[in-house]
């Protein structure tokens, strides 16, 4: 997910206020990857959702022979990649109804700013 969507669905860019309202909407893990401009926030879903992912036009999901650098548990600020949301328990997934959702409620925000 493009940092500038998901500023736009939680109303900040603040990193623990992102942190907070991530944590809250999509309820699992996320890693925040600065190496890209702007960033870009990874939340973890299940393998087998990329099979029947149907909204690559709004989140990509990476899928099959992607490889994703997963830091340390203990990485848990700047600089690099890093948890934004780390792993309270084996398995501490997102939804992808909760990211679909964030995405489009980013996206929309968005709009509504160049619209004025």
């Amino acid at each position: 997910m493009a940092s500038e969507e998901v500023h736009a669905a939680v109303g900040s860019s603040d990193p623990d206020d992102v942190a907070v309202c991530l944590g809250l909407l999509l309820g699992g893990s996320i890693i925040y990857d600065r190496r890209s401009v702007g960033g870009t926030y990874y939340a973890l879903i299940q393998a087998h959702t990329g099979l029947v992912w149907a909204y690559d036009d709004i989140a990509t999901c990476l899928g099959h022979g992607t490889y994703l650098g997963v830091p340390r548990l203990d990485r848990q600020q700047p600089p690099g990649t890093y948890w934004l949301v780390p792993p309270r328990y084996e398995g501490d997934l997102c939804t992808p109804r909760s990211i679909t959702a964030l995405v489009k409620r980013g996206r929309s925000r968005l709009a509504a700013r160049s619209e004025v």
